[in-house]
């Protein structure tokens, strides 16, 4: 962190960052926390995991792109638009069903089978990974094709919480970073129920400001950030 902060008083850059959704309050604590200590300045771009890499691939000036999942990441990788070995898992994410009405959700997730509700919320599973695992649990569950004339699907784990914080779901499922101080009720669906969620982070230009900030997220600093916002580290 000193030769960080010596980096950034001999020459201050900016950068933009593109940043899962559901990591969006822990980016931007990340980000504060970086700025003060390297005098770097750092931009968030916040979306889905799948319309980030679209963007990316045609050209979007990011310099880091911090991924709800592992698939894309190692895309760019193989396709040659980020910095080959720079790729790594930044967080591991986990799944809640969450409902902003206390004991609508029960401990086991039986809400699901027992249907008292008329709109479940989840993520686009093409786009976003919190919506594919949530698919997964329903279809291991059996009920994906019995719920589906049920579903909201946002294009990204944040507008599905927004879709259950309207009313416009009585129930969704989001990421635990985002439900965590929510109040309500919630399930935290077993890890065995759904692929593991590893988040990964990768550069996508070689600049001091962009490496730098990577190497803060892998620091004892930026991990107390990132598992105090409940997520699970590698």
């Amino acid at each position: 962190m000193a030769a960080l902060a010596a980096a950034g008083v001999a020459g201050a850059g900016e950068i933009t960052v593109a940043v899962a959704s559901n990591f969006r309050d822990t980016a931007q604590v990340l980000a504060a926390e970086f700025e003060r200590r390297s005098g770097h300045r750092v931009r968030l771009a916040f979306g889905s995991t799948g319309r980030h890499y679209a963007q990316i691939v045609h050209g979007a000036p990011f310099a880091v792109f911090l991924a709800a999942d592992d698939e894309r990441p190692a895309r760019l990788e193989r396709e040659g638009r980020a910095v080959a070995g720079s790729r790594f898992t930044y967080a591991l994410g986990r799944l809640v069903l969450w409902s902003p009405r206390p004991e609508r959700v029960d401990g086991a997730g039986r809400v699901l089978e027992e249907g008292g509700f008329r709109r479940l919320a989840l993520a686009n599973p093409r786009l976003a990974p919190y919506g594919r695992a949530a698919r997964e649990v329903l279809r291991r569950r059996g009920l994906w094709r019995r719920l589906r004339p049920r579903l909201v699907m946002g294009e990204n784990v944040a507008q599905a919480l927004q879709f259950v914080h309207s009313g416009n779901a009585e129930l969704g499922f989001v990421a635990l970073a985002q439900a965590r101080d929510a109040g309500g009720s919630r399930w935290e669906v077993p890890a065995q129920e759904y692929t593991p969620i590893r988040q990964q982070a990768v550069l996508l230009e070689e600049r001091p400001a962009a490496r730098g900030f990577l190497e803060f997220l892998r620091s004892p600093a930026g991990r107390d950030i990132i598992r105090a916002h409940g997520y699970h580290l590698p």
